[in-house]
């Protein structure tokens, strides 16, 4: 649910200056970026840089998030989660309010980018997103509410990264946030236990979301309507395999689905080479006929042409000689 009421009551406009009440940062904001329950988001201009302000008036809310930035930040190698640069409260003539400033990341959302580059660009931010959640996973986190709107594609090499940890959950408690079509308990196909599995389902349906972006309703719910729907697509049908153990609840850590996507995708490039060689080949055996062909009727034509030619002389030769020939005998009846 959206926190309306935060919205209407504090309807922090572009140009407002907000100045940390202890460390006395400025923060310039220029526009809202979203909000939702526990927040909202705004772009924000610190020491010519930009930011991500997060605002609410859930002070515990703050916290938590912040814990988990921090969290994220001693995470080696891993891109989930924008940096935190700065936590403070704003003191607002109707009250205060916590705030935290974050890296702003930039770049299109994954569904944009999807429909911008096209499918084949899937499993490689699938295999990136899998590598930094078995990271965040064997921190002691869950992502939660995992979700393309949570996801962003940075560049110029191509790099997913989230922007909102909102939803983040410690291992083994309930999670805190969800989106029904990404959640596993509303598909009846397990609990809301903040595991690795939860997350990995999470990852299979943006994985159908990135095919489906109009996503479609739950009718029977379950395994069935989603094994249903991936026979509908040929680019999911590839992955069917991974997406479904996923689905079940079957892979235990992120990086168990990300061996077996990636032994999907080597499989599905080597068909592709042994198909194109097999074509390369086809053409090569089909090029080699035609030449054939080709010469065969060049040498053909040169020897319908010379024979022309030849029939051409044989004739003025044959004239010529019958002239003379009648030439003479006109002479001697003369004579």
């Amino acid at each position: 649910m959206m926190n309306h009421s935060m919205k209407n009551q504090y309807n922090v406009k572009p140009g407002t200056i907000i100045q940390g009440k202890w460390h006395k940062h400025r923060y310039i904001i220029l526009k809202e970026l979203g909000f939702g329950a526990n927040g909202i988001v705004y772009l924000a201009q610190w020491n010519q840089e930009y930011v991500a302000l997060k605002m609410s008036d859930n002070g515990m809310s703050i916290t938590s998030e912040v814990n988990v930035l921090k969290s994220f930040a001693k995470v080696q190698g891993s891109a989930l989660g924008p940096s935190l640069l700065d936590v403070d409260d704003w003191e607002h003539s109707k009250g205060q309010i916590s705030f935290y400033a974050m890296e702003y990341i930039q770049g299109p959302d994954f569904m944009s980018f999807i429909e911008q580059k096209g499918p084949s660009w899937l499993p490689v931010l699938i295999l990136q997103l899998l590598s930094d959640l078995e990271k965040l996973h064997e921190s002691g986190w869950v992502f939660g509410d995992l979700k393309p709107e949570n996801l962003i594609v940075t560049g110029p090499t191509p790099r997913i990264r989230c922007i909102d940890v909102g939803g983040t959950t410690i291992k083994g408690r309930a999670i805190k946030e969800f989106t029904e079509f990404f959640d596993r308990g509303y598909w009846g196909l397990g609990s809301r236990k903040a595991e690795p599995s939860y997350d990995l389902f999470a990852v299979a349906m943006i994985m159908i979301n990135a095919v489906f972006p109009k996503r479609f309703t739950k009718t029977t719910g379950g395994i069935t309507q989603l094994r249903n729907q991936l026979k509908q697509s040929k680019v999911l049908q590839k992955f069917e395999a991974v997406i479904v153990q996923a689905l079940e609840g079957r892979y235990h850590s992120a990086k168990d689905m990300r061996n077996d996507l990636i032994k999907t995708v080597s499989h599905d490039s080597a068909n592709h080479r042994r198909t194109s060689r097999q074509t390369n080949a086809g053409s090569t055996v089909n090029a080699q006929k035609m030449n054939h062909q080709t010469q065969s009727r060049v040498k053909a034509g040169a020897s319908r042409k010379k024979q022309k030619q030849g029939g051409i002389v044989e004739t003025f030769v044959l004239t010529v000689v019958i002239l003379l020939f009648y030439a003479f005998y006109i002479f001697g009846q003369l004579i």
